[in-house]
């Protein structure tokens, strides 16, 4: 392992992308201790600092684990699904905040990934599976749930279905979808939705997982996605005569949307 000089990357993050290649290709395997920062530092020829710099990002990416002590040091960590996951997440909104990626877009990609889920999870999904969604359903039928935890729990009964499937590399993919683009879909429709078509369209969902009944399921999704699609338009439209209106009174005050890239839906700022 070595660094190039003539990068335009840094040598931290050279010396980050070089343990973990070693990682990834086995050559340092889970609970391997590392070699300490001064032994790091001879090798790679900087100094400790840029070592330490270069293992902090190595943390952030939960690639390793450092342990105090006479026996401590720093250790390749056993990356978990729900490690991932998380960064998965955090990835996946940033990419959808920070883009122009349009609401019917992101509708189309959620709802197509939920979808190829469907024959798995109505072979595969178990009572515990069943009981979660079950739960969420009942949740939502509470006058007093506020809106917040209602969509919570929305994204709540739709990871159970997707963890219904049982495959954990697709309940993976899925992070993004389900637990990062559900929520900003969700800021965008939940002024307009009713509490109760969701209920109704999420016991038909539940009913068809209950059943077995892939083709079911599959015909339930696309009947919330196109409920989805048609109160994100009514808020574009809605939002579209607010900015008329104040145009047409000269006000500059309007409020702009918090995630205005998976608002972009009519050729300009929601």
């Amino acid at each position: 392992m070595k660094i190039d000089p003539n990068s335009t990357a840094d040598f931290s993050a050279q010396i980050a992308k070089s343990i973990r290649d070693a990682i990834i290709s086995g050559g340092l395997i889970v609970d391997e201790r590392l070699p300490s920062e001064a032994e790091l530092a001879e090798h790679f020829d900087v100094s400790r600092p840029t070592i330490r710099e270069a293992l902090k990002r190595l943390a952030a990416q939960s690639l390793i684990r450092t342990q105090r002590g006479a026996f401590g040091g720093a250790f390749v960590r056993r990356l978990s699904y729900a490690d991932a996951r998380k960064q998965l997440v955090t990835t996946a909104t940033l990419l959808l905040t920070m883009n122009e990626i349009s609401f019917d877009t992101a509708c189309e990609a959620r709802f197509a990934m939920e979808r190829a889920c469907a024959p798995l999870a109505a072979a595969k999904r178990t009572e515990i599976h069943l009981d979660a969604m079950a739960r969420e359903l009942d949740a939502q039928q509470n006058a007093d749930l506020t809106d917040e935890a209602f969509c919570a729990s929305d994204v709540a009964f739709h990871r159970a279905l997707v963890e219904g499937a049982g495959n954990p590399v697709l309940s993976y993919q899925l992070a993004g979808a389900i637990e990062a683009m559900q929520p900003l879909m969700n800021m965008i429709t939940f002024t307009e939705r009713s509490r109760a078509r969701i209920v109704e369209l999420h016991t038909a969902i539940l009913a068809a997982m209950r059943d077995g009944d892939s083709a079911a399921l599959e015909v339930e999704l696309r009947h919330l996605e196109t409920y989805t699609l048609t109160l994100a338009h009514s808020v574009f439209a809605a939002r579209r005569s607010l900015r008329e209106a104040r145009a047409a009174a000269n006000d500059t005050n309007t409020p702009r949307d918090l995630f205005p890239s998976i608002a972009r839906q009519d050729g300009g700022s929601t």
